[in-house]
């Protein structure tokens, strides 16, 4: 189902007039998010992960449930990632926390000014986001960080509402190429553009698309994706954003 197809079902076109509509068409999202059950491989590792817990958190009590997306009803930028990770989102209830890539993140997040602190550690910790949401393109933890197709196509009428309801929205961040896929479905696109770090494309409803290796451990401990390369993602972000 397409992008319009998606909003027009759940009767979400035209009807945000600002930041307080925002926040509550958002927070009903969020509502819906949090219940959802509809892949059975999922809802089975998530809550299995939360029940045996890794060792060094053995005392703390896990989210184990999806992820809805999180930050400013007013977002110019809205910044996509893959999936919760098992023992980071999936523990403290917050997209990219409790994890290497949602350390890197957030603190260049921070600098770009897009973030009120350069670290998130959960839910309610102070944290906030400025002219930047930031959502999954799968909502829960899958095995090996893998999710199926069929997973992402589940959980992507959730980000395609979230757009619908973000009345300020104009670049679309993409960590990876498994969001950059993922968007390129919700805006439309045919073809899809190739994806690779800056790669830039305008969907057909005018936003933009724009391209950021995954701030994986992988990739930042290699030196693929460095804090100087995630800085000037973020600052042509900004500048599509203004333009």
């Amino acid at each position: 189902m397409a992008l319009h197809e998606w909003t027009q079902a759940e009767g979400l076109t035209g009807g945000v007039r600002g930041p307080a509509d925002a926040a509550a068409a958002l927070a009903e999202i969020e509502s819906r998010v949090v219940r959802c059950r509809r892949c059975p491989r999922l809802v089975e590792w998530r809550e299995r992960v939360a029940r045996e817990k890794r060792a060094a958190y053995v005392g703390e009590e896990y989210w184990g449930r999806p992820l809805p997306g999180f930050g400013d009803p007013q977002a110019r930028v809205y910044v996509l990632g893959l999936a919760p990770a098992a023992h980071g989102g999936n523990r403290t209830g917050r997209i990219f926390t409790g994890d290497r890539s949602g350390d890197f993140l957030f603190a260049a997040l921070h600098r770009a000014g897009f973030a009120s602190q350069p670290t998130s550690e959960r839910r309610g910790d102070g944290l906030e986001l400025r002219d930047a949401f930031i959502a999954a393109a799968v909502r829960c933890a899958p095995p090996a960080n893998r999710p199926l197709t069929s997973e992402r196509e589940n959980c992507l009428p959730y980000a395609a509402e979230e757009l619908a309801v973000l009345p300020s929205a104009r670049v679309v961040l993409c960590l990876g190429g498994f969001a950059w896929d993922a968007a390129a479905r919700l805006v439309e696109f045919r073809p899809r553009p190739r994806f690779g770090h800056g790669a830039e494309a305008r969907a057909p409803d005018g936003r933009a698309l724009l391209g950021c290796f995954h701030p994986s451990q992988q990739n930042t401990f290699t030196g693929r994706l460095t804090p100087t390369m995630m800085d000037d993602v973020l600052r042509r972000a900004r500048e599509l954003a203004a333009g």
